[in-house]
């Protein structure tokens, strides 16, 4: 399988409502296949606010508040970073990078 390349705009499919499209999330950039996750069950349930989004600064914040998934990472402490870093770990450890966001 050849690597993906998304734009935020694109990614947006990939939330969990087409059935026949995996679900995938974005960490500064990089496009993780959650489907075999919590973000893959139905709209609403568990983590599936994050389906189909860059989710770098909710995780940093802790936060599943739809009003804080926004790609913006620039005024993040560096604590906050510190907890995104253990979230990119974590990501990698239990699911494949598919590809990459690119500019809209």
């Amino acid at each position: 399988m050849s690597e993906v390349s998304l734009t935020l705009s694109e990614l947006s499919k990939y939330d969990g409502s087409d059935p026949s499209l995996p679900v995938y999330v974005s960490i500064r950039g990089n496009i993780y296949d959650v489907t075999s996750g919590p973000y893959s069950k139905s709209k609403g349930a568990g983590y599936s606010v994050f389906a189909g989004k860059e989710i770098a600064r909710p995780l940093a914040i802790s936060s599943v508040k739809p009003e804080d998934i926004t790609p913006s990472i620039e005024d993040l402490t560096e604590k906050q970073m510190e907890t995104l870093q253990k979230w990119e770990e974590t990501f990698s450890k239990k699911y494949k990078i598919v590809g990459k966001t690119k500019d809209e």
